[in-house]
This record gives structure tokens, C-alpha cells and sequence, in this order.
């Protein structure tokens, strides 16, 4: 197996790109780095790539070892031969692997394995190469009392056994049974009566069939849930027009048994049956395995791109904040925090049922607009928010001298976050309820610096997020902060602990030395100074400098993302143009004409060389879009006041492979389907549509009861126009795969009146 050739052709790079990016990642770099400052090496592969291929690298790395281990294993039993050592070696998934090893892998006592011990296996060997016997005769030639083979029948019965477990571990013959089934197996599903009433959520499987091969990501892990709940009754079945006959047929033809009038045959074929049942069980292990590993991955890769989007939303920036984390009879906590994000002062107030201090909550408010000048509200999205933005309409109209912006932000993970050990040792002294109002009015300033804070699973921005593989879902999602928090750059003067942790090349202990040492002799004037704090070797200032800025310091360029391997490179050319750092940074009209060809060299190429140039002309640019909020509708507040055909601003804050689900600001976020996000068919809702992203939606239907909204983002959809659309996205779809993989005619031509039929029912299922 060349692990660089399998990358190389699935990533559909070059090998050199791939070899260099392994290279790197051996000798200790991160992807991050490798994807902003080894640009030449590998040749502009991205983050995406580089973590693709870092992950494929590990699997194939373990596969590898597998393979090791399973040849090891049988070469030690004395029955390794050079055909099946070639086939091991040129298996290309785990799947086929160990069906090689199934007939050699240690197994506990079975009834086979005592048949095979009291000297059966020459009778079931005889009567499988000649079938003309009579398996009763022939049995009673293996009668021994000693071994428990009483008469010809146990006999039989053992080598019945034994002929079952050669059927079911031929590899060849599995894996043709496999590809078979999974083509054309449907997955079946059905309610557990006596657990009918309690699994109203899932009611749409109570009796659902589906093909195997088209059952979504989604569907699937909702199916498992339900079946690990005791809810559901999950199963594979045969394809109903094929039942088992045709694989019966299968492995008969496979082990030469087809002749019918053989006297043997009756006894074979009863063989048959069984092993079909024994791999039929198997086989829905596994393939219900592979489906939900599968799944599995999706809902990950979603909840990882949603967290992607969520944690490089727009900033408002440094401003002076209140943060109102809502509640009825509770009261509202109150927060308000400087522009850095420093704790100023906490209140509570009671304008809402049963106090009803509505007037004394206005003027409590107004005290802190005139004492602290802050010019930002955020409102959590809980229960209580849109009373409590109801409130603040109220103090910006009575206190028009407050210029202030209130923005409803989501709260999901504020109340981690506020019994958290890291709360805790950040505000000792503020009381748990009212931490939450902190987090709100910090995540408004900058969500990258507060959301960090918080375990990612918390978030609120995932499906089925605890039914999937925790460690797998861990692994991505702290991938995910990694390279958000280096794509963004961090300032080491302000950032948490939590945020440097993130930092390419750091770990929680050096960032806990970073704090130490910022609090003990202040603010770090330079990137140099980072070289004495302690467990930060030369590998790790290599991999973290370029990512950790220094605002206003010794070097302006310790300010931008300039590496200061390059810092050389940078004097070279501020030499040539006669020119000091301050007159050139952020000025691009004096560095727009400098060619990058001029100053490549050994140790320079021309994409470092651009690089470093385009970060002079910004330096240290937030590439973080620019700030915007949402505008709900007046006196909408819950789904009771929702009406047909109402059409709503709301943000987008969770992104399925189903479609979007959009805040509202109704307390329950509605549902946009896949096929009501654009005019034109979509395929990934995500190239449409962002976590966080403003978008304006139309009211299909409400469920109060069940709590479901359905939203349209074709604004001039009727509700029967959005119900055809959705199921002639389904057909859609079908067509779109056919036009993907078109139809071949004999002698493997393409048949065009097949592909261009297909168009043309693709065109008309999506006209608008």
C-alpha cells in the first residue's frame, strides 16, 4: 500500500504536495502553520486539505498496522501462503481485511470448532467435493462414542456446522454477497407498542422502508436513536422482490453445489440456508456499523462547520457592552463590561411578571447607559428575551441621548460557562447567576475570545451530537477552534488562556506561563520575549509567533501576521525602496508596484514573498466579516402569534444537511427545508446559508403543540407550492445522481438520449 499514492488520488493533489505536507507533520508542525507559513512545501494545500489529510494519514497508518498484525498472526499458525499474503497486502479497506483473516482470527468454543475436534471435518470436506453421496450412509462412518457422536444424525449435524462456518468466511464470496446487498437491502423500521405514546417524536418511523443505499445521514442516526431509546425496531431486509433466492443461488453456484438430483444436495442446501441467515446477521452488524459511522461523520463535519461559521462571526468590536441574560420570575442579570471585556458592574432586575417593575427596570438601565457609556446591549435568546428586548426598545425610546444598538445573541453554553471551574477563577466574587450575563455581553464583542470558553459540544450548533462517537466529535471540534483561532490571530496582551491555548504550537501550560509572566512583568513589548517563557521551545515559538500579535510594541511587525523568519525579508525590501517600516505599513499604494519575483531567493519564494507584501498592505486585518444584526418583528414573540405567510428577518442558527433552521425570536427556531433555501436546486445547504448569517423568511406552517415551525427562503412560495417543491427535490436529487453517473449503453458508451432525458426531468422538476 503507497499511503502517499492513496492520498495523492483522493485529495486529487500531486504526490509532492502530499509527501511534503507528511514530512511536516512528522517533524512536529501543525496544520495551521503548515497551511500559512509552508506554503512553497506543500504548495497552497489549505487547512481543509491538510486536516483531511492528516486524518486519512492516520487511518491508513493503523490500517497498515493491521495488516502487520494479521499477517504476523497467521504466519505464527504455519498457514500464511504467498496468494493470501498478496491478497492481505492488496486489501484496500478494513472490511475486506478481516474477512481474509476470519477463517485464520482466534475464536471461542462453537459447534463447528467441536465438530472439527471430534474429526468431523473429513465428512463435511467428502460430501461438499462429491455430491452423489448419501450423507446418511457415508455419516455412519464417523460414529465414536468417545467424542459424543452417538449416531450418523449428530454426525451430520456437526459437519452441517462446519460447511456453515466454511460458507460464511470465504472472503471472496462475502464480499460479492456484501456489494450485493448493500445495492439493494432496505432498511425497515416499526414502533414498539407497548412505547407508542411515549415515542410520538419519532412517529415518522413508526412504520418506514426505505433502500438501504439512500438512507440519509440524518434519517440514520434518528432511526438509531429511537432504537437505542427502546422506541424503535430496527432491521435489514432483502430487497422484497429478490428475497433470499438469489443469494442462495449465489453461494451455491460459489461452492459448486447447483445439482439438484446430487443426494447430497438437500443436506447442502439446508447448509446454504443457514449460512444465509448466520451472514445476513452479520451483515446488518456491520452494515448498520458502517451507516452509522458514516453518519456519524456527516453530523460531525456539520456540527464542525457550523461551529467554524458561529466562532468567525462578525465582532462588534471594542465597545463598551450591557449584557442581559433574560428571565421571568427570576429577573433579568445584568452585566456591563468595558471594551476589553472587563467586568465593570452586575444588577438584577425584575421588569417582568410577577414584579412587574417595569418603569424602576428602565430607570436602572438608564443609570448604568449614563455611568458606563456603553453603546452595545446584548440580549440573550432564552425565555424572556423578547419581553426583555421589548424593555430596551422602551430605554432607547425614552433616552434617545443613549446612542445605543441592542442585538439579540444566542446564549447557548451561558450556563456552562457560569458553573464552570474557569468561571469560577475568573470571577470568584460574582454570583453563578449572574456569570451568564457576562458571557453574553463578552460573546457580542467578540465571539471567537468568549465562545472558546465554552465546550464546543455546548454550543448549541449540532444534531445528534451526543448519539454520535464523543472522542471522534472531540478530535474535530477541537481541530475546528485550532484553526479558527489562527486563522483570526490572537493579541497576547489581552487573551485568555483559554484562546492561547488554541495557538498553533501551545498547549495549556505554556499558556498558564504566558498569563503568569504577562501578570508578573506586564505587557509583552515583543515576539522575542516569548523565547523566555518557560516550556516554549524554539519548535514552539517557531510554530506560534506568526500567530500571536503584539498591538502597539517594540516592532510594529510583531503586529501582523508576518512571521519573524521573515522579518529579514521584510528589511530587504523596505532596503531596495529606501523606506522605514512605519511609512510602509498599511500604505498598499506605496508596495502595489514592488514585483515578488525581485526578492525570491533560496530561503524566499514568490508565495512567501507575496504573502508577507499583502500583510504589510493590511496588517493584521480581521478576516472576520463586518458586523450586522437581525430586526425582529414587532409583537411576534411566541409561535402563537406566528400567522401563515408572515414574512421574518431571523439568523441562521443551525445548519443540517436537511435544510437550515433559522432564530425567529420566537423561543423555537423554524425549520427552512433544503428545497425552500434558493429558486435553484441545492445540494449542500451550506452553500446557501451560514450559522449566524441574517436572512429573511417566510411562514409555511406552525405546530404549537410539537414545536415546529416551517420556513421558506423562496419568499413567494405558497404553502402548497412549497409542498410540491419539497417532494420534487426529492426526485431532483435522484436525477441529479443519474446525471452525475449517466447510464451506459453495451461496450460501455454513454447512451445520450438517457442523459439528455434525464436533464430535461431535472430542469422541469426545479423550475421555479
Amino acid at each position: 500500500m503507497n499511503i502517499i499514492e492513496i492520498i495523492a488520488k483522493e485529495l486529487g493533489v500531486q504526490h509532492r504536495q502530499v509527501k511534503a505536507a507528511i514530512d511536516l507533520l512528522d517533524d512536529g508542525a501543525t496544520v495551521p502553520f503548515i497551511a500559512r507559513y509552508r506554503k512553497e512545501k506543500t504548495e497552497n494545500l489549505d487547512d481543509i486539505q491538510l486536516r483531511a489529510l492528516e486524518k486519512r494519514l492516520q487511518y491508513l497508518r493503523d490500517f497498515q498496522a493491521r495488516q502487520a498484525s494479521i499477517l504476523q498472526s497467521i504466519e505464527k499458525q504455519g498457514l500464511l501462503s504467498e496468494l493470501l499474503k498478496k491478497k492481505i497486502l492488496a486489501s484496500q479497506t478494513l472490511t475486506r481485511l478481516e474477512d481474509l483473516y476470519l477463517p485464520f482470527k482466534p475464536k471461542r468454543t462453537s459447534k463447528a470448532s467441536l465438530a472439527k475436534e471430534a474429526g468431523l471435518l473429513p465428512l463435511a470436506q467428502s460430501l461438499l467435493r462429491n455430491q452423489n453421496q448419501t450423507p446418511e450412509t457415508l455419516a455412519t462412518g464417523y460414529i465414536n462414542l468417545e467424542k459424543g457422536i452417538a449416531d450418523g444424525s449428530v454426525a451430520l449435524q456437526g459437519a452441517q456446522e462446519i460447511l456453515v462456518d466454511i460458507f460464511c468466511e470465504d472472503a471472496d464470496l462475502l464480499q460479492g454477497l456484501r456489494d450485493d446487498l448493500k445495492s439493494s437491502a432496505v432498511i425497515k423500521s416499526d414502533v414498539v407498542k407497548k412505547h407508542q405514546e411515549a415515542a410520538e417524536k419519532f412517529q415518522d418511523y413508526f412504520d418506514y422502508t426505505e433502500a438501504f443505499k439512500k438512507v440519509p445521514s440524518h434519517r440514520a442516526l434518528a432511526l438509531f436513536r429511537g432504537q437505542s431509546e427502546g422506541f424503535l425496531r430496527v432491521k435489514l431486509q432483502e430487497n422484497i422482490a429478490q428475497d433470499a433466492t438469489m443469494f442462495l443461488s449465489k453461494i451455491a453456484t460459489h461452492f459448486k453445489i447447483t445439482t439438484k438430483k446430487a443426494d447430497a444436495f438437500p443436506f447442502l442446501q439446508e447448509a446454504i440456508e443457514l449460512s444465509w441467515k448466520k451472514m445476513l446477521k452479520r451483515f446488518q452488524t456491520t452494515f448498520f456499523h458502517e451507516l452509522r459511522q458514516q453518519a456519524e461523520e456527516k453530523a460531525i463535519a456539520v456540527f464542525g462547520e457550523n461551529l467554524r461559521d458561529l466562532l468567525l462571526a462578525a465582532p462588534a468590536g471594542g465597545k463598551a457592552t450591557l449584557g442581559l441574560d433574560p428571565g421571568i420570575r427570576t429577573g433579568v442579570k445584568v452585566a456591563v463590561v468595558d471594551q476589553h471585556g472587563k467586568l465593570l458592574e452586575t444588577a438584577v432586575i425584575y421588569p417582568h411578571p410577577p414584579q412587574k417593575l417595569w418603569a424602576e427596570s428602565i430607570a436602572a438601565l438608564a443609570v448604568l447607559a449614563d455611568k458606563h457609556k456603553f453603546e452595545l446591549i446584548a440580549i440573550g435568546n432564552g425565555t424572556g428575551s423578547r419581553e426583555t428586548e421589548s424593555l430596551v426598545a422602551d430605554l432607547c425610546a425614552q433616552f434617545p441621548q443613549f446612542p445605543l444598538t441592542s442585538v439579540v445573541v444566542s446564549e447557548a453554553g451561558a450556563s456552562v460557562y457560569s458553573a464552570s471551574e474557569l468561571a469560577s477563577k475568573e470571577f470568584p466574587k460574582v454570583d453563578v447567576s449572574l456569570r451568564g450575563a457576562i458571557s453574553i455581553a463578552r460573546r457580542l464583542q467578540d465571539p471567537l475570545a468568549e465562545l472558546v470558553k465554552i465546550e464546543p459540544k455546548a454550543i448549541g450548533v449540532g444534531q445528534y451530537q451526543h448519539d454520535v462517537n464523543q472522542t471522534h466529535l472531540d478530535q474535530a471540534l477541537v481541530s475546528i477552534i485550532e484553526d479558527c483561532v489562527n486563522h483570526v490571530g490572537v493579541n497576547i496582551n489581552t487573551a485568555s488562556a483559554e484562546l492561547l491555548t488554541h495557538v498553533s504550537g501551545l498547549n495549556a501550560k505554556v499558556a498558564a506561563e504566558m498569563i503568569k509572566q504577562r501578570e508578573a512583568t506586564g505587557a509583552f513589548s515583543n515576539r522575542e520575549q516569548l523565547k523566555k517563557i518557560k516550556g516554549l521551545g524554539p519548535k514552539s515559538f517557531e510554530q506560534a509567533a506568526g500567530f500571536l500579535r503584539i498591538q502597539k510594541g517594540s516592532n510594529p511587525l510583531d503586529a501582523s501576521a508576518v512571521h519573524p523568519e521573515s522579518y529579514v525579508l521584510v528589511h530587504k525590501i523596505l532596503h531596495h525602496i529606501a523606506k522605514n517600516i512605519q511609512e510602509v505599513m498599511g500604505k498598499p499604494e506605496i508596495l502595489t508596484n514592488i514585483n515578488p519575483k525581485d526578492f525570491v531567493d533560496e530561503t524566499f519564494g514568490k508565495q512567501t514573498v507575496s504573502d508577507v507584501l499583502e500583510e504589510l498592505k493590511k496588517p493584521g486585518r480581521d478576516p472576520r466579516p463586518s458586523f450586522k444584526t437581525a430586526t425582529f418583528k414587532k409583537g411576534v414573540k411566541e409561535i402563537h402569534d406566528l400567522r401563515q405567510g408572515m414574512i421574518l428577518e431571523g439568523v441562521v442558527s443551525n445548519v443540517t444537511n436537511f435544510g437550515a433552521f433559522v432564530d425567529i425570536g420566537v423561543h423555537q427556531d423554524g425549520l427552512v427545508h433544503i428545497s425552500a433555501l434558493a429558486d435553484q436546486f441545492v445540494d449542500d445547504p451550506r452553500k446557501v446559508v451560514k450559522a449566524g448569517q441574517v436572512v429573511q423568511v417566510k411562514v409555511l406552517d406552525f405546530d404549537a403543540k410539537r414545536k415546529r415551525i416551517s420556513l421558506t427562503m423562496r419568499l413567494q412560495d405558497k404553502p402548497e407550492q412549497a409542498k410540491k417543491k419539497q417532494d420534487e427535490y426529492s426526485a431532483a436529487q435522484i436525477v441529479q445522481k443519474k446525471l452525475k453517473q449517466p447510464a451506459k449503453a453495451q461496450h460501455g458508451k454513454h447512451k445520450p438520449q438517457e442523459t439528455n432525458a434525464f436533464a430535461a426531468a431535472f430542469a422541469k422538476a426545479m423550475k421555479p
